[in-house]
């Protein structure tokens, strides 16, 4: 059996190979492609629409437990070279 995650961004359940994982490093927003680092992880799509909606409901922030903002850019720009529309 496949482990399964929500999507913070979507909330649907996915198979955790189609699901991506954020973490936060010094208030940054940070893709763990490994899927391995510590702390707390949140899971998205790697799809803009999905990824969206979770910043503007602050889902990453309640996922994460963190308190304040998040710079989302390094996330944005992962978006963006990776061509995921």
């Amino acid at each position: 059996m496949k482990p399964v995650r929500t999507c913070v961004g979507c909330r649907t359940r996915d198979s955790r190979s189609a699901l991506m994982r954020v973490v936060v490093a010094e208030s940054r927003l940070v893709i763990d492609e490994a899927a391995s680092a510590r702390g707390r992880g949140a899971w998205v799509h790697p799809s803009r629409t999905c990824v969206e909606l979770a910043i503007q409901r602050r889902a990453f922030v309640r996922a994460l437990r963190v308190s304040g903002s998040l710079d989302t850019q390094t996330l944005e720009e992962w978006l963006s070279a990776m061509e995921i529309k």
